[in-house]
């Protein structure tokens, strides 16, 4: 079996971010917003903290929090409908893959991981005593169905799956979950549907949920991170529905690895939801993918399909290097010219290069302006 010390891609995210602080470097390469969250919501943890929020919330969660949840995804356009016991409270996106993957995997179990994909997620299947199965989206990172059915065995258990998806930017769409659905009706396979960038779709998209699917809904685990929706990762409060059977499997895992998730935020974060608007946080978000997109077209680099959704754009680099791997490329950009970024093959287990470097536009605007201008000038 791979041991888990053979994943060491993880070093990329920490070294590009060290090397931009070191360099002094425009710092676009993690996906952590450097701009202030809303005062309301700072508001609301301070009155939590006069309140007694400060013992162990239930194993599900804060009730109002679930309820509130609850309204939340009724009033999405594309409607989430969710029940009280389908919801659970987690300290974040890693610990509910982490836990769904306990949940369901019996030694030697195979799991399809979709590349690129977070570094997270063939870890924790190996973590758990299964096989990661790497599928490669194609040039154009699509899905290629057929190549993808050849990746289901007999031994499959699960198929990870992020939407809109770190670091391309794809969004899977109504069809792509009836494709999928079509290729795993008859076996009995779960989903684990990352859906943390849910409030990030662009140019008109609407999120469609794996949990809207009427035949896919009850073999889904669904994550979704209010430290991706609010800014606010630290303070370690995300949640995950699935059907009540599942549910009830998860969380006699989750009470023996972390029985709750931070009581106070999860009330401030309760409050909130009752007057977030997520299309301003869309629209905030296209804005800054815009700033980007726009001016680093006077740049050699060469955006070939803008983010249809999350905090990240990935672009090619080829015009600037053609004999460069992606990670000396990463590099000499950052340190020579002055604008951290990650090189795509970061995301893969099944490859050292590619034609790809990834930024995040989760950033101020005058960084982004400044990161830009500064290649527009040293490129």
């Amino acid at each position: 079996m791979k041991k888990i010390h053979e994943f060491t891609h993880y070093s990329f995210f920490t070294e590009m971010s060290e090397l931009a602080v070191k360099n002094g470097s425009f710092d676009l390469s993690l996906g952590l917003p450097d701009f202030e969250i809303d005062e309301r919501l700072k508001a609301f943890l301070k009155e939590s903290a006069d309140l007694d929020t400060h013992h162990y919330e239930p194993l599900a969660g804060n009730p109002l929090l679930i309820n509130n949840i609850i309204n939340f995804n009724a009033k999405r356009k594309n409607s989430i409908s969710v029940k009280a016991n389908e919801v659970t409270i987690v300290p974040c996106a890693t610990f509910a893959l982490y836990t769904a993957l306990k949940s369901i995997l019996n030694q030697d179990d195979e799991v399809i991981v979709i590349h690129p994909s977070y570094y997270t997620y063939a870890p924790a299947v190996v973590m758990n005593g299964g096989k990661p199965v790497y599928y490669d989206l194609e040039v154009d990172f699509t899905i290629n169905w057929d190549l993808f059915k050849q990746c289901i065995s007999d031994k499959t258990k699960a198929i990870i799956i992020n939407s809109p998806q770190n670091p391309t930017g794809k969004i899977w769409k109504q069809e792509d979950w009836n494709q999928l659905y079509e290729l795993i009706k008859n076996r009995h396979i779960y989903l684990i549907s990352e859906e943390i960038y849910d409030t990030y779709c662009y140019d008109g998209t609407e999120h469609y949920s794996s949990f809207i699917h009427p035949e896919l809904k009850n073999r889904t685990f669904c994550i979704f991170s209010f430290g991706k929706m609010f800014h606010t990762s630290g303070w370690k409060v995300s949640y995950m529905i699935a059907s009540e059977e599942l549910t009830a499997l998860f969380r006699c895992h989750q009470q023996y690895i972390s029985y709750s998730a931070n009581a106070p935020a999860q009330y401030a974060l309760a409050k909130y939801l009752e007057i977030f608007d997520p299309g301003v946080n869309q629209k905030t978000m296209q804005r800054k993918r815009d700033i980007f997109n726009e001016l680093l077209k006077d740049t050699p680099l060469q955006i070939e399909q803008p983010a249809e959704g999350s905090v990240f754009q990935v672009v090619n680099f080829r015009n600037v290097s053609k004999s460069m791997t992606d990670i000396e490329f990463s590099k000499w950009l950052t340190i020579d010219k002055k604008v951290a970024c990650l090189p795509l093959s970061a995301f893969y287990n099944s490859r050292q290069n590619s034609d790809y470097i990834r930024f995040s536009f989760a950033k101020k605007d005058e960084l982004i302006i400044q990161a830009l201008e500064h290649l527009r000038k040293n490129l």
